[in-house]
């Protein structure tokens, strides 16, 4: 039995990074790239590499660029990790695992550190394929908390909880993580959405603009737990932004999100130290009449446009700063984990 499932890549259309810090968002996934497991039964437990975890390099500057886009350990420490978690939950729970052992191995088209969530989504596809080998049921809300312990407890990576609800749900989704809510359940409250309510979307990134999410986020991080004003009323704010947004696109005006996605990036310039590359990238999508804010922490951007010509202006506006320029694919299925 070979067991292949995917997860996709996530984009943060409105209320990020409030999701961090008990605030709402709306994401979507897009099925342009994925991350892929596949695993099947063999006498003992082995993780395969997969050519992001390579030890051998060409030459100096071969590894400095493998390193700058994967980092240090690839993605063989994500396996490690999520296969490590789900022992635990099941553990946890009561749940007898079967004594069998499976080889693994992951692969990923999702463009590296750039936004889009690809780490996540490779812990999202590990899961799904553990849940299907060994016949165990988790619901929702409870997986996604298990990709962000993963990430943010076994691998010290900072992360809010936005990217795997948006994963594991696919589609179009609505958070609330209030405070008091996730105190007493253990998780927001999601809402999917049609995606049918969303106007004509771009996304454009360049991977020269990448960053870890755990750079961007730490001074905030810290600024929000001193409770410095600027940062609890940014919170706040792109939290009431989403609302804003959800209101519209459930009241079929979709197009006029266009100036809130601006919005939510103009105070993110205020409190955040910006890259000049970032700013110039959407600023570039703006000088043709397109809305443009991150799609996450920066190196890729998301927004509204009116028409095909303007994104064609979009197109050409952005690649002569070769940044690249797609429409999500919002695909109706999903390649769901299944045996062949």
């Amino acid at each position: 039995m070979i067991i292949r499932a995917q997860a996709y890549p996530r984009a943060g259309l409105i209320g990020n990074p409030s999701d961090g810090y008990f605030g709402k968002t709306i994401s979507f996934v897009f099925r342009n790239f994925r991350a892929e497991v596949v695993l099947y039964e063999t006498p003992e437990i082995e993780i395969l590499f997969n050519t992001r975890d390579h030890s051998r390099f060409k030459d100096m500057h071969h590894l400095v660029e493998d390193v700058r886009l994967f980092g240090y350990y690839g993605g063989i420490r994500l396996l490690k990790a999520a296969i490590k978690r789900f022992h635990d939950y099941c553990r946890d729970q009561g749940i007898a695992l079967e004594d069998r052992n499976f080889t693994i191995r992951y692969d990923t088209s999702i463009p590296s550190q750039v936004g889009l969530a690809g780490s996540s989504a490779i812990i999202t596809a590990c899961l799904r394929a553990l849940m299907q080998f060994y016949g165990v049921c988790i619901p929702k809300p409870i997986q996604a908390n298990l990709i962000l312990s993963v990430e943010k407890h076994e691998l010290g990576i900072s992360a809010g909880l936005q990217d795997r609800v948006a994963q594991v749900y696919e589609g179009l989704v609505y958070m609330d993580f209030n405070r008091e809510l996730i105190t007493h359940q253990g998780y927001g409250h999601y809402e999917p959405l049609p995606l049918e309510l969303l106007p004509p979307l771009y996304i454009a990134y360049r991977t020269d603009l990448s960053e870890s999410s755990d750079v961007f986020h730490n001074d905030i991080r810290s600024r929000f737990e001193r409770g410095e004003p600027d940062v609890i009323a940014a919170m706040a704010f792109w939290a009431d932004l989403t609302d804003q947004v959800r209101a519209l696109l459930l009241k079929g005006e979709g197009q006029a999100i266009g100036s809130l996605l601006n919005a939510s990036f103009e105070r993110r310039r205020q409190i955040y130290k910006l890259s000049a590359g970032n700013i110039a990238m959407v600023e570039a999508a703006r000088s043709v009449g397109a809305s443009a804010k991150f799609t996450g922490s920066g190196g890729a951007i998301v927004g509204t446009y009116a028409d095909e010509a303007m994104f064609q202006r979009l197109v050409r506006a952005l690649e002569k700063n070769h940044v690249k320029v797609f429409k999500p694919d919002f695909s109706p299925t999903r390649e769901d984990a299944h045996d062949s």
